[in-house]
C-alpha cells in the first residue's frame, strides 16, 4: 500500500464538505492508498476548529494514519528551509510536512503545490 499524506488545505476542504475532494479521497482509498496526516496538519486544523466542530474533526482524524515527526524529519526539514525559505517562502510547517512525505516515500495531496518545490516530493495530481 502507498501512503497519501493530506495537507491541511485538503483536510479543510473535506471538513467543509467539498464533494470533489471527498470523492477523490474515497477513490484513493478504494485503490489501496492509506490516507495519512502529520502532527503539523492536526495542529493547523485544531487551531481553527470551533467547539461544535471538534467531534467531526476527531472522527476524520481517527480514519487516518498519523505519521510522526522524528529527529530525521527535523534534520531534513531544516535542510529544506535552508534551501527554499528565501526563494519560495517555504515555512516551518511546510518543510516538516515535506520531510515526512520524503522520508516515508509517500505522496503529498495538497492544493498549494507552490509550497512544495522540493524535487524529491511526489505531489498528488488532482
Amino acid at each position: 500500500m502507498a501512503d497519501i499524506i493530506l495537507d491541511s488545505d485538503v483536510i479543510i476542504e473535506v471538513l467543509r464538505g467539498n464533494d470533489e475532494i471527498i470523492a477523490e479521497l474515497i477513490s484513493l482509498q478504494h485503490s489501496g492508498k492509506t490516507l495519512c496526516i502529520t502532527p503539523i496538519a492536526k495542529t493547523e486544523i485544531y487551531h481553527g476548529t470551533r467547539r461544535p466542530e471538534e467531534k467531526a474533526v476527531a472522527h476524520f482524524f481517527s480514519s487516518c494514519r498519523s505519521l510522526p515527526i522524528t529527529d530525521e524529519v527535523g534534520e531534513k526539514a531544516g535542510r529544506y528551509l535552508a534551501s527554499y525559505h528565501k526563494s519560495h517562502s517555504v515555512d516551518l510547517a511546510d518543510a516538516l510536512i515535506a520531510a515526512v512525505t520524503s522520508l516515508h516515500r509517500a505522496t503529498l495531496f495538497t492544493l498549494n503545490r507552490k509550497h512544495y518545490p522540493m524535487p524529491d516530493i511526489r505531489l498528488h495530481h488532482f
